[in-house]
């Protein structure tokens, strides 16, 4: 199994090879590579728009749209599961991947933003090895208003209810960050890449 980050000048690599580092991983920038990888990761840190103009300058749009429509697993993280989305308000109105449904907005002002630090999880669809109660590290100042909960794997609150961890058949999305969230964060980003999430 060939694992491939994409590598668009915004994420957080190194810590998501080193969490995988028993599996072989390869770095993504152009669709010839993303091609000859059977698992994708689109990490992300920084701001939406900026995101999708150099995913756009890669030409690697379409090429990951055409990823998520072939059953191989596309995993997102942080900034890279909301691009995974219709619209985000960062800055601007952007348009997304729209491989889900649902919008990106900013937290809500009560609370100190960005929102940094380890949040609880409530998990509504529990599996071995994830439940409630475990912590997630997060760095965000926007999040996703899903539209369909069934596709909520599991929550936080952060002055509002927060997708945690989404899931559509082979698509999965982490809003915090598995591969800084200690050993049970590592073992979820195992399980999204083996598909037993």
């Amino acid at each position: 199994m060939i694992i491939g980050i994409v590598n668009y000048g915004l994420g957080n690599i190194r810590s998501i090879k080193n969490a995988l580092s028993e599996y072989k991983v390869i770095l993504v920038d152009n669709e010839e590579s993303l091609l000859t990888v059977d698992v994708l990761i689109l990490p992300g840190v920084g701001a939406f728009g900026f995101a999708m103009e150099n995913l756009r300058s890669l030409g690697l749009v379409d090429a990951i749209r055409g990823f998520a429509k072939s059953g191989k697993r596309l995993i997102g993280i942080c900034l890279g599961m909301q691009l995974l989305y219709e619209s985000s308000f960062e800055h601007g109105e952007f348009e997304g991947l729209g491989i889900l449904k649902g919008k990106v907005i900013e937290l809500p002002n009560t609370e100190v933003i960005p929102h940094m630090g380890w949040n609880r999880l409530t998990v509504a669809q529990p599996s071995e090895g994830l439940y409630t109660n475990q912590y997630m590290y997060f760095v965000h100042s926007y999040y996703v208003v899903e539209e369909d909960e069934n596709q909520i794997v599991a929550s936080t609150f952060y002055g509002a209810k927060i997708p945690a961890i989404v899931k559509k058949d082979n698509i999965i999305g982490f809003q915090g960050h598995p591969e800084k969230s200690g050993n049970e964060g590592q073992q979820w980003l195992k399980m999204a890449v083996e598909g037993k999430l």
